[in-house]
Formats: structure tokens, sequence, C-alpha cells
């Protein structure tokens, strides 16, 4: 399952990194990239994992890394 994101509101290729690093630590999530110049996350998750919970976890990432940060499913 592959997730996509535009990441709105990043300030700093710096955040991104962190974002991505710590994104891709979850668990079910095969590999994430953020990139920074285009402002996008996509993610590719294992079969089976949760959507939603992920969503979750991945937002939770973004505002921790950089509080006003948002996510828009696309």
């Amino acid at each position: 399952m592959t997730l996509k994101y535009k990441v709105n509101n990043l300030c700093c290729a710096n955040c991104a990194a962190k974002m991505e690093r710590s994104i891709n630590k979850l668990k079910g999530v095969k590999e994430a990239n953020l990139s920074f110049m285009s402002m996008r996350l996509t993610v590719d998750a294992e079969a089976g994992t949760s959507e939603e919970e992920l969503d979750r976890q991945i937002e939770k990432i973004v505002k921790k890394v950089e509080s006003k940060c948002s996510l828009t499913k696309i």
C-alpha cells in the first residue's frame, strides 16, 4: 500500500530529513520518502497495516518536528 501526502508549511530540509528518518522507523513502513523541494511525502507500507493508525502516527511525528506543519492526503 502506498500513501501520499502534501506537506504544508515545512520550513527546512533538515526538518524534512528528521521527519523522514522517524517515519521510516514506524512499524509497518517499508520506506518513506519526503521531498523538501516538492513538499511531498510518499510512504510504502506493508500489506495489512492500518492506514488510519499509520496516518495518526505520521501526523504525530510531523507535528513533533515542526508544530506548524500539516499533511494533506493526496
